[in-house]
């Protein structure tokens, strides 16, 4: 296998592996501080991966500017709902359930592709969008078990995710990549800055442990995605994120003393088949010059 190869595949489940130990992280804070003060710290610590994505010829100062305003207020809005959705689903599901929900992205970008972007589905990608569904519902199992403020944190989460990624298709190309990842950290810091404020609780050494291991290991994964994306096609990389859910499994068994049900296992495989298959017709469809776009978590 070409070296190059094997580096950016490599890179890729590195990347993953980061955002899983993140995901962790914040689900060993245990609700102790609130999900504002999460994202907000997390949040702030995703600043010292900008020089890694401030490119040639682009100024710090673009991290505020964008050409076109609405979409940059739209990608800092979804990345503050997206944020605030995974913590809250990390703090309330296993692991693996709520990695099951916000892999729901797939399905949400194909449905707000067809309608804000009006691209032609065929009878192929909408199957995966169905079998998404049915996935969700064997995961979920209305009217059988109780719901929680989890799960719909796990669905914000996934569909915040599916709106950055339509956004980027739409005006990733046209904007600096330094002022789309600005937006996606601008719209996290100052929306949960101003939530947390009431209710503040200064972190315990632990915690900041927990939330610090949060942001700065995403900031990690955001950097490690990059680099693979320099040496593969995007099309080697995103099937790389589906690791994250093996991680899930194992830290929900030997940290969080999670155990996987038989049927919440045959949903997660639904789910994680439909993602594939989805993943896979996107890749095809992605426009020329995509590595431009900064990398997006499913939260």
């Amino acid at each position: 296998m070409d070296r190059t190869l094997t580096q950016g595949i490599l890179l890729a489940f590195l990347a993953y592996l980061a955002y899983a130990v993140s995901d962790a992280s914040v689900k060993l804070l245990e609700g102790q501080i609130s999900a504002y003060e999460a994202v907000f710290f997390g949040a702030l610590s995703g600043i010292v991966a900008i020089p890694w994505v401030k490119r040639p010829g682009e100024r710090y100062r673009d991290i505020f500017r964008a050409r076109n305003r609405i979409m940059w207020g739209v990608r800092a809005g979804a990345a503050a709902t997206g944020s605030l959705g995974s913590v809250v689903a990390f703090t309330h599901l296993s692991m693996a359930e709520a990695f099951c929900l916000l892999f729901l992205m797939p399905t949400f970008v194909t449905l707000l592709s067809v309608v804000f972007l009006k691209e032609q589905v065929g009878w192929r990608r909408w199957g995966a969008v169905l079998l998404g569904f049915v996935g969700v519902l064997v995961v979920l199992r209305p009217g059988f078990r109780e719901l929680n403020i989890g799960h719909v944190g796990a669905v914000v989460g996934g569909l915040s995710g599916a709106v950055t990624v339509v956004t980027l298709r739409a005006f990733g190309q046209t904007e600096k990549r330094i002022s789309l990842y600005g937006a996606g950290l601008i719209g996290p810091i100052l929306a949960t800055g101003l939530l947390m404020l009431p209710g503040f609780l200064w972190p315990t050494p632990l915690q900041w442990l927990w939330i610090l291991g949060y942001g700065l290991l995403a900031a990690a994964g955001n950097i490690l995605v990059m680099l693979a994306s320099a040496r593969i096609p995007a099309s080697l990389v995103a099937p790389a994120q589906y690791s994250q859910m093996i991680w899930a499994i194992l830290f929900g068994y030997w940290v969080f003393n999670d155990h996987l049900e038989p049927i919440m296992a045959v949903g997660v495989a639904i789910i994680l088949f439909s993602g594939v298959l989805t993943f896979k017709r996107e890749g095809v469809r992605r426009p020329k010059g995509w590595s431009r776009v900064p990398p997006v978590h499913p939260q």
